[in-house]
């Protein structure tokens, strides 16, 4: 008993030691850990401390909450006259004759007595959606301007408008060359009417505020936010004719026919089509928009005839080179060269001649060949117009009487004069045609089907050396022969592989 009590006092000493050094231990934690408390505390006051006590500059802010005022403004004054165009097209497409199951399950039994499928159709039905700009009110019908590609081929047209209402549609007119269009639409609620602004005065950096309905319902009108990125642009889809106005502002498919604003609520552009490297034409900043000016005439007509009509001059519009301008004295001009002119047209009677390069339409400067193309077209049939040419390294003025452009006359390309390009020489066309390097002439580029240069027997290759008898050099020369040297009669001197030759004799 002795020694058994003798352990237990032992164990029971050990034990209350470690309860002891166990109560401590805790304590000790404890401490360390109510200690470290009120530091973390005090760095996370210190951190607040530092944080309120930087002020947002109350003059910086109120700028932009103006701007941010501004902007809200513009988007309640131009969304009410935004319309969502909604078409339906509408295609038939005869049934392939296709016997036997399991095509008469699926579209019906086949008439033995008149053939498979008894000549029947089937309808498919596509929809599209983009968008337009209520511009006038006449005696409760309204009328959208938006894109020819937006309503093209429709079968129905439907608008919807912002606050919710949604009317039945049809086609006024159609541009397909500007690709423009207007619709209307009647009813006795009051929408107010855009504000046309003037794009001519639409410079880069100036701010830039699309509307319209991207990518379908889910977020029709839309506002979106950029600047100007450049004036001028050429280069549309479809042969467009119009020098766009370019902008970062968002916009995507369902954007089309949409207005492009300026910062005081004014339409400046409808929204048209977009540059795009990704695989389903995303937008990256590159949107692209019809000068409202080129649309204001159009407007009018469209309301008043169902169509818009053109002037036409009648020449061969181009850009010319460096080794052109060069050669014609041309260097910091802007302007086109007239490089053909149809005979018989507006511009052969007033007297400009192949080779005249064009500066000026009535006093306005022209920046190259497709803005002279609007310029021409915007002029109206029997207007007298004054041209800036530049011949010879001379200014001079001509006037013209403007005829009205048809699809018949415009492209009779059998009467353009002298109905060749030619393009002159330089080491790297040499060397691409393996030329001698000292070999003359002008290289004949294209040739008009069916016109005087076709009729002589000038071939695409081939070198004009003469016009006339008279050398010709460089291209000043060429163009200085053809308006001195061909009054009643043309032909070339040419070389062809390693022969020279002349032409057969053309007469006016």
């Amino acid at each position: 008993m002795n020694v058994i009590q003798k352990l237990s006092s032992k164990n029971l000493l050990i034990f209350n030691l470690v309860l002891i050094g166990a109560i401590f231990g805790f304590s000790l934690a404890f401490l360390s850990f109510s200690c470290s408390t009120p530091t973390a505390r005090l760095h996370g006051k210190h951190a607040m401390a530092q944080q309120n006590s930087i002020s947002i500059p109350q003059d910086a802010l109120a700028a932009a909450e103006g701007l941010q005022t501004v902007f809200h403004a513009v988007s309640e004054k131009v969304l009410p006259s935004v319309v969502e165009v909604k078409t339906v097209s509408v295609r038939r497409h005869q049934l392939p004759n296709i016997p036997g199951i399991p095509w008469d399950f699926f579209f019906g039994p086949r008439d033995r007595e008149r053939g498979p499928n008894n000549g029947q159709e089937r309808e498919y039905r596509s929809q599209s959606l983009g968008s337009g700009i209520i511009v006038r009110n006449i005696n409760g019908v309204y009328y959208a301007l938006t894109n020819n590609h937006v309503v093209e081929g429709a079968s129905e047209i439907r608008v919807a408008t912002k606050d919710g209402q949604e009317y039945p549609a049809e086609l006024v007119g159609k541009d397909e060359r500007k690709d423009l269009a207007m619709i209307s639409f009647k009813t006795d609620d009051v929408y107010p009417l855009a504000v046309l602004g003037d794009s001519d005065r639409v410079a880069v950096g100036h701010w830039a505020i699309a509307m319209g309905n991207p990518l379908g319902e889910q977020f029709s009108f839309s506002v979106t936010l950029g600047i100007v990125s450049a004036v001028g642009r050429t280069g549309g889809p479809g042969g467009n004719i119009n020098d766009f106005i370019q902008t970062d502002a968002p916009i995507n498919q369902g954007n089309s026919g949409g207005p492009l604003v300026n910062i005081r609520g004014e339409v400046i552009g409808i929204n048209t089509w977009i540059a795009s490297n990704t695989s389903g034409g995303g937008n990256v900043g590159l949107g692209f928009a019809i000068p409202i000016n080129n649309a204001k005439r159009s407007i009018d007509e469209f309301i008043t005839t169902g169509s818009t009509s053109y002037g036409w001059l009648g020449v061969l519009l181009s850009d010319p080179g460096r080794e052109t301008i060069a050669s014609m004295g041309l260097e910091g001009k802007r302007g086109a060269l007239a490089s053909q002119v149809f005979i018989g047209s507006p511009a052969d009677k007033g007297g400009i001649k192949p080779g005249d390069f064009v500066t000026h339409v009535n006093g306005r400067e022209t920046r190259g060949s497709n803005q002279l193309t609007m310029m021409v077209g915007d002029l109206k049939p029997n207007d007298t117009a004054v041209f800036s040419i530049i011949r010879d390294k001379r200014t001079m003025e001509i006037r013209v009487r403007i005829e009205a452009r048809t699809d018949q006359v415009s492209s009779d390309n059998r009467k353009l004069w002298p109905g060749v390009t030619v393009v002159p020489l330089n080491d790297q066309m040499r060397e691409s045609l393996e030329l001698d390097k000292n070999a003359q002439g002008l290289y004949v580029a294209q040739i008009v089907s069916g016109g005087p240069a076709d009729i002589m027997g000038l071939r695409r290759g081939d070198r004009i050396t003469s016009v006339n008898g008279e050398n010709v050099r460089d291209i000043g020369e060429f163009f200085k022969a053809l308006r001195e040297k061909t009054d009643r009669e043309m032909w070339f001197g040419i070389i062809r592989g390693e022969s020279s030759l002349e032409t057969m004799k053309y007469k006016k």
